[in-house]
């Protein structure tokens, strides 16, 4: 049975979904305030996955997902509840280390796909620790890339959208396929996040080469070169 430590400070939400998740086998410990879910993490109790609301009384689930990333690495997937759902917003969640976030009002349908998808790549990258393509190398259990003599440690979706790109070497992948792949949103939205992220990983990876591995493709997405 999965372990899911939420931390929500909003009764209603926190009981709705509590109540769903152990209605699919989920073992859920539900904390209101940041304070408290961090004490329950360095105390060292194990969760699959943490579940913390961006703004709560005491420790903001920015600043605890911060500490989780800084202490615990990249081992436990965090997914962000929030009632912000501007570009600026979800960056600044996914910078300080969630793999992902869902906007309230949310549906329940929606969440328990975020979340079995979470876990799904948990255990992938448990299971896969190094990526090579040409000279770039990834490595799982750090979140770090390397290139010739360069090292770069990587956000949770630099890491992931770096990987996926990598794994997909030499194919042309829209923006809506990143989206839907990397991103697990299956339509297409207005959000610029993906460019916003490729402009991270080339200041990385790419802007002191010659050779640009990430490549655009004009009016349909990018490709990943080696």
């Amino acid at each position: 049975m999965k372990k899911i430590l939420m931390a929500e400070d909003e009764e209603n939400i926190s009981d709705f979904v509590s109540r769903g998740l152990k209605n699919f086998d989920y073992d859920v410990t539900v904390v209101d305030n940041g304070t408290e879910a961090w004490r329950m993490l360095e105390e060292g109790n194990s969760f699959d996955l943490v579940m913390l609301d961006i703004r709560m009384p005491g420790m903001t689930g920015l600043e605890v997902c911060r500490r989780i990333r800084e202490l615990f690495g990249y081992q436990t997937p965090v997914l962000m509840l929030t009632a912000l759902d501007t570009t600026d917003d979800i960056v600044l969640g996914l910078q300080n280390g969630a793999d992902e976030y869902i906007a309230k009002p949310f549906k329940f349908v929606e969440l328990l796909a975020r979340i079995q998808a979470l876990l799904r790549r948990s255990v992938f990258a448990h299971e896969s620790t190094s990526l090579c393509c040409g000279e770039l190398r990834l490595e799982a259990s750090s979140h770090k890339a390397f290139r010739g003599e360069k090292e770069w440690s990587l956000s949770v979706k630099e890491f992931r959208l770096l990987q996926y790109m990598m794994e997909h070497e030499g194919e042309i992948l829209s923006r809506r396929q990143l989206l839907r792949d990397v991103w697990d949103k299956d339509f297409d939205t207005n959000t610029n996040v993906i460019d916003v992220y490729v402009r991270y990983l080339r200041q990385k990876i790419d802007d002191e080469f010659e050779h640009k591995m990430i490549q655009t493709v004009i009016g349909t997405g990018y490709c990943f070169k080696k």
